[in-house]
């Protein structure tokens, strides 16, 4: 997994850019805070033919947001995340994004 941070010169904007290596996978999102955890305003990442989701988000910068991939139903933290923060909501840490 990787995450990929491009700060705009022109706004207060940080293009991030979310890969998921899933060949398996049907279906991959990324939900979090930035969505209000709304599956349905989930960022769904394209597959590309070697396997691999990605898809960019334009994010507010002086923030952080919690997120974590919606991979064929079942929710995974990335391994490359800035921090973890623990939910009591979902029962599990949620990776943090500093933007």
């Amino acid at each position: 997994m990787a995450i990929k941070k491009q700060y705009l010169k022109s706004k207060p904007v940080c293009k991030v850019t979310f890969s998921v290596p899933a060949e398996e996978a049907k279906k991959v999102a990324v939900v979090g805070t930035f969505n209000e955890w709304n599956e349905k305003k989930a960022v769904k990442l394209k597959k590309l033919k070697s396997g691999t989701f990605k898809g960019t988000v334009d994010l507010e910068k002086d923030n952080s947001y919690e997120f974590r991939y919606l991979v064929d139903g079942t929710y995974i933290n990335d391994d490359q995340a800035d921090a973890y923060a623990w939910s009591d909501y979902a029962g599990a840490e949620n990776g943090v994004l500093n933007v």
